[in-house]
């Protein structure tokens, strides 16, 4: 039934490429079958001004589609003067899925900026880019850690996202765009390692989905986020 005949609950292949960006403190290029984000971390030494002073740092993340990550160019943000709705949205899921599993006093009055460039869409960027991103931001505290910037591992816990949605008619795992475009449930996931849910979006792109269907999704996301786990604590190791 799938476009790419696979079980409802099959990921795509997926790989987490460390240690790709050479000035980076801590990079991650992550595959979700064609969709491939490149996820790089950067030390700040200074926090956003409204913590100064609190002893507590802080993560964000920025988020860009290179023109023809699609299947037609799509212009710069940058030259329209602002980033599109769609884009400050997702940056901000980002930042807050990496701030629910850090420690920000841990990383004391600075701030770690995590940028997800998608060189290539094929849906699921933004799980994507989460999942790679704590990749990044776990190899930039040990940068930090290895230089005696902090002395503890602001990490408190893994977190890893994918998308779900109901598509003819079936609930199904990590949607590619042929999917995610004709779904009529879409939905994401971002969970942490020990199963904690930190966001959740559902939207009906046609009948409104019933409770047992959303349940079989966040099962679906379960199931998807402890396989996406595993790569992590794999590719870290």
């Amino acid at each position: 039934m799938r476009p790419s005949h696979r079980a409802a609950d099959a990921l795509r292949p997926v790989t987490l490429e460390r240690a790709v960006a050479r000035y980076a403190e801590g990079s991650c290029l992550v595959c979700f079958g064609n969709t491939k984000v490149l996820c790089t971390a950067t030390l700040e030494e200074r926090g956003p001004p409204w913590l100064r002073g609190s002893g507590k740092g802080w993560v964000t993340a920025e988020y860009a589609m290179l023109p023809r990550a699609t299947h037609e160019r799509t212009r710069r943000e940058v030259n329209s003067g602002k980033p599109s709705g769609r884009t400050q949205e997702i940056q901000r899921l980002i930042g807050r899925s990496l701030r629910a599993v850090t420690n920000l006093s841990a990383l004391g009055e600075k701030q770690v900026t995590v940028d997800c460039d998608v060189i290539q869409a094929d849906g699921g960027t933004r799980t994507a880019a989460i999942t790679g991103a704590w990749v990044a931001l776990h190899d930039c505290f040990a940068w930090m850690r290895s230089r005696s910037i902090i002395s503890v591992d602001p990490l408190r816990d893994h977190v890893a996202a994918i998308s779900c949605g109901i598509y003819k008619g079936m609930p199904i795992l990590d949607l590619e765009y042929e999917e995610d475009s004709a779904a009529e449930t879409d939905a994401n996931f971002v969970l942490t390692g020990k199963g904690g849910i930190v966001e959740v979006q559902g939207t009906a792109e046609q009948d409104p989905f019933t409770e047992a269907q959303l349940l079989e999704l966040l099962r679906l996301a379960r199931s998807g986020t402890e396989r996406l786990v595993a790569l992590q604590k794999e590719a870290i190791a």
